[in-house]
């Protein structure tokens, strides 16, 4: 999965990091290795939340799909 961020640079130093495409997903690091690890944490995270806090009614499927 590919998924497009922003980084800015942050006025104290370092950097901040927005996915628009996942509200509310932001990070920040004092390097930009630092800030790309802590997104890659962060998607994963922002996933892993948004999938668990959807109901499965007992006839619906659940299905994975990579994109």
């Amino acid at each position: 999965m590919k998924i497009k961020a922003i980084i800015h640079p942050a006025e104290e130093g370092g950097y901040w990091v927005e996915v628009p495409a996942l509200p509310g997903c932001i990070t920040e690091g004092d390097t930009m290795e630092e800030a790309l690890a802590n997104l890659k944490d962060a998607i994963e995270g922002w996933l892993e939340v948004a999938n668990s806090s959807h109901k499965v009614e007992p006839n619906d499927q659940v299905i994975e799909i990579a994109v």
